[in-house]
């Protein structure tokens, strides 16, 4: 427990030192050039600002989280599910994977508006458009991890007698989840933008919208309060991916060390 409190105090002084440095330059240059409050308030402004509407962040906040976590949890699940069928029936590759890079090249924003008027501007376009942005880089980084297994070990795996099923079960998936793991963390960091993104094409609630309110208005305080809780969300949902992922499969996670 020591060992773990004391890790967890590292991991967040070394987080507190840049974040203190850019709160002191962005101070610095507010205080330096003094520009109009609507064009960058300071950090202090945006602290009051913070305090004077948390009730109205915080009922906001949690319309958005709950749309990036079940957006990262559809997403996870039809890219793995994807993943995996592409890896066992090699033919839907040629099917799959054309159509999912032509889906990702295309702009979020030019989605969006499809799904706010195919699902409404409820909760089911935001979910479904976290999704579409989590789940390419979960399919494409476990297929690949699938892809990549040494195929001498493949080959000594028939000689010993062993179907296509027990190579996949026991070789293949095994090695694809170094592979998994950088998507899911990749998933996570990228997993507020296509709810944000929803909201501002069309919302009732969320972070997203209240940005938009306060942008029209010209309330630059508020809306960088409502950044900092969504980079709360970001930052407390990556590392939540990070300790699950060390939880479930620590010999994957943790870093190769050379031996001398």
């Amino acid at each position: 427990m020591p060992t773990t409190l004391t890790r967890l105090a590292a991991r967040a002084a070394h987080g507190l030192v840049p974040l203190a440095a850019f709160l002191a330059t962005w101070w610095i240059a507010v205080a330096l050039f003094a520009p109009p409050v609507w064009l960058l308030p300071g950090p202090d402004r945006v602290a009051r600002a913070f305090a004077a509407n948390l009730p109205l962040l915080l009922d906001n906040g949690l319309v958005t989280a709950r749309e990036i976590v079940l957006g990262l949890v559809c997403g996870v699940v039809f890219g793995v599910a994807a993943a995996i069928v592409m890896a066992l029936v090699p033919w839907t590759a040629r099917l799959v994977l054309p159509a999912i890079v032509v889906i990702q090249t295309l702009p979020v924003f030019a989605v969006a508006p499809l799904l706010v008027l195919w699902f409404g501007f409820g909760l089911a376009s935001k979910i479904v458009m976290a999704t579409l942005v989590i789940f390419f880089p979960v399919t494409a980084s476990l297929h690949d991890g699938l892809a990549r297994l040494d195929p001498g070990l493949v080959d000594l795996a028939r000689v010993h007698g062993a179907s296509r099923l027990d190579t996949f079960r026991y070789l293949r998936l095994p090695s694809a989840v170094p592979a998994l793991i950088s998507g899911l963390k990749m998933a996570a960091t990228v997993a507020p933008i296509g709810a944000i993104v929803g909201e501002w094409v069309g919302a009732s609630h969320g972070l997203g919208l209240m940005m938009m309110h306060a942008n029209a208005r010209l309330q630059t305080d508020v809306m960088f309060a409502a950044l900092v809780l969504l980079a709360l969300f970001a930052v407390g949902l990556r590392a939540l991916v990070d300790h699950l992922t060390r939880r479930w499969a620590p010999w994957a996670t943790e870093p190769v060390v050379p031996r001398s």
